[in-house]
């Protein structure tokens, strides 16, 4: 069970203090192979199978740069408008811990590859906010640890460790903002959506998937508060590894409230790593945080610089794909949406889909109808991601043109992605399954027709005095008889022209 803290109410922290956030997110790269060997990043592998003296960092071996990893950090510096060095080196930041097996990582530390950046983040209602990047730089990262025995997880009560060494060296990019201010009590939110747009760029360029929930992008929030006209920062707290947009943004409001908490009362914030906890959204503490020259780095000596020639790097910058910032107005503007639905389909996870469904040949209206709403609603139910549902984009586009062409009406189409959701085929295979097709023999549906009007003779009079507006009974009487199956406009063009009336 974890422990809260007392904490001020978020409101009178905001009134005496201006909080200030520093974000290291760190990147697993999407490669083949390691940072400095040749072993595979395939997951799911057996433990401690990917490995080799290398990464394990036995007597005699010799690291070799991942020339692809470079690459992916060149793009992912270009694409947060930073500088590329001309000239870079790796450094040995030395620490033991039992899931690092050379007892030192290899990583950048005063020479990075990229920096002096910026990204533009857009906020719930539109605001855009630009956070400054400090640095992005090159690392591996480190093993696995397993803690058995314990009630939470963690090293403390656990009865013991496992270890597995095969993501030891996988390639990480760290990407670091400079000191974020300016925000006050949208501070949360702007962290949050910062890490959601890196996330979005990330896999833009296409260097790794960035899910979060797989470890494969983890935000470290540090946080620290500055009593009002001060000039001079408070001591931060740093929460380790956060991993959701959701929990990101939780971890800075219980930091602020906790921060106000300690100076009302006289006390001194600690300098400290903390560990974030999603049962309460509470942050405990870890341990205290060293300083850079804790680290004792020096110049790695078995790695010669990194120095990416000014030609290739343009050629990197001219083969950029279109940033997530600039494709979103795009697409707004081409759908005619507002910025509220932008940000509705957004927070969804939808875009992406919704542009594929496009793609597959539905119009922009009928693919954001879909995925917005009977998709979404199935995915709420079922606890998944929209991605996670078992349709496609392509046959969300082929229901809609079923619709298009009069073989389905909007209530047949929802039985339809329900079949596919269920597993029981494509649209076409589900409509041939379930006999869902609109009734469009004019015989039959003028047979319906005749039995509703001559089931309610007291409507069609109505009908035939000039209430229009109650062909909706008749209208529903026929889309009963025929299962929901009839063309609802042509069932009531027929049941006005039986009756002699004009529309």
């Amino acid at each position: 069970m974890t422990t809260t803290t007392d904490l001020v109410s978020y409101e009178d922290a905001l009134a005496s203090y201006d909080p200030v956030m520093g974000l290291e997110v760190h990147v697993e790269l999407g490669t083949a192979t390691k940072m400095f060997c040749g072993c595979s990043t395939a997951l799911g592998a057996e433990p401690n199978t990917q490995t080799c003296p290398t990464c394990l960092g036995l007597p005699g071996a010799l690291p070799v740069v991942n020339a692809t990893g470079v690459e992916s950090a060149i793009k992912i510096g270009l694409a947060l408008h930073c500088e590329i060095a001309e000239w870079c080196r790796f450094a040995r930041k030395n620490y033991f811990y039992p899931d690092m097996p050379k007892n030192f990582q290899t990583s950048q530390y005063d020479e990075p590859i990229a920096f002096n950046g910026y990204l533009d983040v857009q906020l719930e209602d539109g605001e855009t906010f630009r956070v400054e990047i400090e640095r992005a730089h090159m690392e591996e990262d480190t093993g696995k640890s397993t803690h058995v025995g314990g009630a939470t997880g963690r090293i403390h009560g656990a009865s013991h460790s496992l270890l597995d060494y095969n993501r030891a060296g996988i390639p990480l990019i760290e990407i670091v903002t400079k000191p974020i201010t300016g925000a006050g009590e949208r501070a949360p939110e702007v962290a949050k959506a910062y890490v959601r747009e890196l996330r979005e760029l990330i896999r833009a360029l296409g260097v790794s998937e960035a899910r979060m929930e797989m470890g494969q992008m983890r935000c470290d929030v540090n946080l620290s508060l500055m009593p009002k006209d001060a000039d001079k920062f408070g001591t931060r707290s740093e929460t380790k590894n956060v991993n959701s947009l959701r929990s990101v943004e939780r971890a800075a409001r219980f930091e602020i409230q906790r921060h106000a908490a300690v100076l009302n009362d006289g006390g001194t914030v600690i300098q400290e790593t903390r560990h974030f906890h999603e049962d309460t959204g509470s942050t405990t503490s870890g341990r205290v945080k060293e300083e850079a020259e804790d680290y004792r780095y020096f110049p790695e000596p078995d790695l010669v610089p990194v120095a990416p020639s000014r030609e290739w790097v343009e050629e990197i910058r001219a083969a950029l794909p279109e940033l997530p910032l600039v494709r979103r107005s795009r697409l707004r503007e081409e759908w005619g949406v507002s910025a509220t639905e932008m940000q509705a389909i957004l927070n969804a996870g939808a875009l992406d889909l919704i542009v594929a469904t496009i793609d597959a040949g539905a119009d922009a209206a009928s693919a954001r109808k879909w995925w917005m709403g009977e998709l979404a609603r199935a995915a709420n139910e079922s606890g998944k991601a929209l991605d996670e549902l078992a349709i496609t984009p392509a046959q969300v586009a082929r229901v809609t043109e079923l619709v298009a062409k009069g073989d389905l009406n909007d209530k047949l189409a929802r039985q339809v992605i329900e079949g596919v959701l269920a597993g029981e085929g494509t649209p076409d295979e589900v409509v041939d399954k379930r006999g869902l097709k609109v009734v469009s023999d004019e015989g039959a549906l003028t047979a319906a027709v005749d039995e509703a009007i001559a089931g309610n003779p007291a409507v069609a009079d109505k009908i035939r005095g000039g209430k229009v507006a109650a062909a909706g009974a008749l209208v529903g009487a026929v889309m009963k008889a025929t299962r929901g199956q009839a063309d609802a406009a042509r069932v009531k063009e027929l049941i006005l022209e039986k009756l002699g009336v004009e529309g």
